[in-house]
């Protein structure tokens, strides 16, 4: 990206950037860090797309997890640059920062939920929700909160697949691999955790706030209709 695009991209994002957009970005980041951090990695469920890609790496190859996800980072932006542009990757760096600074705000406060570890199931819904509410308001704004959110938007725009389904399609690829050093139990609850996960993105990605008004408006409309016709 030269200078001139860079330019014309800030430019671009400013204009669109408001404070309810930065907003949402903010309490995304704070909703999936939180489950994350409280849930996830007390319970160890663990991930799929890049977290756990990394994981696979890590245990198999040795390679530092702070040298490789960076790398993986890095080749999903990329690809998703090429179809998305630099407004993407723009709004992606606010969201990642915002992620970022949220996972160190968590480790420096004590644990916020209950110890679910003894109902792996609950764990495995909980962090589910939490991950897909969160991840889903990032990506509502045109970011993403990592690599694995740049990876399973650029197949969605590829192949025309739904984003659960590029989510779930990425997710349950690393997990089979994951199966060759993490036990079957812990894999079932980390495939519900991103089945739930990945629906949850897809609802909240997709919601539309002025279409629900127009049926609640819809549905008054034809009650008082009722109602007049009743009263002749």
């Amino acid at each position: 990206m030269n200078k001139e695009t860079m330019i014309a991209c800030l430019k671009e994002v400013r204009a669109e950037m408001t404070w309810k957009k930065i907003a949402c970005i903010i309490l995304g980041a704070a909703i999936c860090t939180f489950g994350v951090h409280n849930i996830h990695q007390r319970v160890e469920i663990t991930e799929g797309g890049i977290i756990g890609l990394m994981l696979l790496i890590e245990h198999w190859l040795g390679i530092p997890s702070a040298v490789i996800t960076p790398v993986l980072d890095i080749i999903c932006y990329a690809m998703a640059f090429r179809l998305f542009g630099g407004k993407f990757i723009v709004i992606s760096m606010i969201s990642t920062l915002s992620v970022s600074a949220f996972y160190e705000i968590w480790e420096l406060l004590p644990p916020m939920l209950p110890d679910l570890s003894s109902m792996p199931v609950a764990a495995a819904i909980a962090g589910g929700l939490f991950v897909g509410i969160g991840t889903g308001l990032i990506v509502r704004q045109g970011g993403s909160g990592g690599g694995d959110d740049a990876l399973a938007l650029t197949i969605s725009r590829v192949t025309g697949w739904k984003l659960a389904t590029s989510y779930l399609s990425t997710d349950m690829m690393i997990l089979f691999l994951s199966l060759s050093y993490i036990s079957p139990v812990r894999i079932a609850c980390s495939v519900l955790t991103v089945c739930i996960s990945s629906a949850a993105i897809d609802v909240v990605k997709n919601y539309s706030f002025s279409r629900r008004i127009s049926e609640k408006e819809k549905e008054l409309s034809c009650a008082e209709t009722l109602e007049k016709t009743q009263e002749l």
